[in-house]
């Protein structure tokens, strides 16, 4: 019985070695890729926007008190620089890299200039643009959360004007209008944030000219409300601004 028992422990000695490299190797699963997030510029947004603007400005002479003045006179140039500030709101869809969207856009402003009349000696032109909005189109292109676009479009102004008498600063006549052009701009955005991106942006308007009608305001015994003559104005608008934006949309999905 023990020779028999010495046997068995012998021949389990030999075979369990056998065995276990008979055992089928633990089979190698391959480790899944790495996500990377990618930013989604698809979706509603709504923002502010502020920064400062320069209007430049020309008077030319066409008609005085009712006579027609031809050819125009010209009554000098100026700047009319200041602040602005508003809003923006807008949609953007985003098809691989290329991102299309439409905007409106609305700002208070306070780009205000002026020069001596070169026609009426002591007589100072003044101009303001006090609210301009926007509405346009955009293309631009991502790398992920930086987007590059430009746009175009139509843009609107209120204008505002006045000669006044530079010894007592008197306003003589005053005008104003609400004047349509075109505009175009780019802007480059950076979504810091998931929905919330930060950008700068620069617009030019194309205003062109317009015939404004002046009327006397009562001062030095001119009739208040009396026509007093019509200047061919032109202007053009350039517009620097920092937006601040935030979205309604996917801001972040898997990339694989």
């Amino acid at each position: 019985m023990k020779q028999i028992l010495l046997g068995t422990v012998a021949l389990l000695a030999l075979v369990a070695p056998s065995s276990a490299a008979d055992l089928a190797a633990r089979p190698y699963t391959k480790a899944p890729p790495p996500t990377v997030p990618f930013y989604d510029w698809s979706g509603f947004y709504i923002g502010i926007n502020g920064g400062g603007g320069s209007a430049r400005k020309c008077w030319d002479l066409i008609n005085l008190g009712g006579a027609v003045v031809a050819p125009a006179v010209s009554m000098g140039c100026h700047d009319a620089t200041g602040g602005t500030a508003g809003g923006q709101i807008g949609y953007r869809w985003q098809t691989a890299g290329w991102v299309f969207g439409v905007e409106a856009q609305g700002n208070w402003a306070d780009f205000k200039g002026a020069n001596a009349n070169s026609v009426f000696a002591g007589i100072q032109d003044e101009s303001k643009i006090d609210a301009f909005g926007l509405f346009t189109g955009q293309v631009g292109y991502a790398w992920n959360n930086l987007l590059l676009y430009v746009k175009g479009g139509a843009a609107v102004v209120s204008d505002k004007y006045r000669a006044f008498d530079i010894p007592t600063g008197l306003t003589i006549n005053t005008a104003s209008e609400t004047r349509w052009g075109g505009a175009v701009g780019a802007g480059l955005e950076f979504g810091f944030a998931p929905n919330w991106s930060v950008g700068v942006e620069y617009d030019h308007l194309f205003m062109d000219h317009r015939d404004v009608d002046f009327r006397f305001t009562g001062t030095f015994g001119l009739a208040a409300g009396a026509f007093a003559g019509t200047a061919r104005i032109g202007q053009d608008v350039d517009i620097g601004l920092v937006r601040v934006n935030y979205r309604w949309g996917g801001p972040l999905v898997a990339k694989y």
